[in-house]
């Protein structure tokens, strides 16, 4: 069984636990790719995923609680939960629909927090908490950071933090960005080996790559898409500003 799929169980089981009605009216979801402006706001520099259309931010909302999952393989859905865990997980959206699902609903039962990207000046005042926060805890390792989000790796890269970045943008691959140069994500696996420790975008659990970052190092993931599976599984999430 798939990371994935043992959540569609744990959240089929929460939603049993707390009396929820599969197809009551109060359980529709609804998924839908937010825009940039939406999704981020207006932050401080233009080089975010988010702005420049290779990523999009998908959002459910349940209950009263909202959920969000980065995704690249964008679309609609709406439904019931019931409809959301018969989704088959065979691509990136369907997982990315399940994903922002399970957040939503684990924010709903006050389960998890920061489960809305943060906005505006908020990305770069999260950027400055991440050097302290991996020194306090990990001293100086050498960090294989999965996925280009510039302000972390700009903050870690002018901490003289030693970096290895890989992304799936072709168009980042090659190209030095924030004073590191970015490979492709197809050496996330020998990087996960040269480093201490592995910094990575919650995309990879979406995506189902995330099997590759397990070296026997510590894998720490950032952000909101991973904020459901994290409390779900124990695994480390750092989300500084997320709403």
């Amino acid at each position: 069984m798939t990371l994935l799929e043992e959540a569609k169980t744990k959240l089929s089981q929460l939603a049993k636990d707390h009396n929820w009605a599969f197809n009551e009216k109060v359980m529709i979801v609804s998924a839908r790719n937010l825009t940039p402006e939406e999704a981020i706001g207006q932050p401080d520099r233009d080089d975010y995923p988010l702005l420049t259309g290779k990523e999009v931010m998908m959002e459910a909302r349940l209950r009263d609680g909202v959920g969000q999952a980065f995704t690249d393989q964008p679309g609609k859905f709406e439904g019931t939960l019931e409809d959301v865990l018969q989704l088959p997980l065979d691509t990136n959206f369907h997982r990315a629909v399940f994903v922002a699902t399970l957040n939503a609903a684990m924010r709903s039962l006050q389960m998890i927090e920061a489960t809305v990207h943060c906005k505006d000046k908020e990305p770069a005042l999260c950027a400055k908490e991440l050097p302290a926060y991996i020194e306090k805890k990990y001293g100086r390792p050498k960090i294989a950071f999965v996925g280009l989000q510039p302000a972390l790796i700009e903050a870690l890269n002018n901490a003289s933090f030693e970096l290895k970045v890989t992304d799936l943008n072709p168009d980042n691959i090659g190209q030095i960005r924030c004073g590191v140069r970015i490979e492709d994500a197809a050496l996330n696996s020998q990087h996960a080996r040269w480093a201490d420790i592995v910094l990575s975008t919650g995309s990879v659990l979406v995506n189902d790559t995330y099997h590759e970052l397990s070296q026997g190092k510590p894998v720490i993931y950032y952000g909101v898409t991973a904020a459901g599976l994290a409390k779900l599984f124990d695994l480390p999430r750092f989300c500084f500003c997320g709403r």
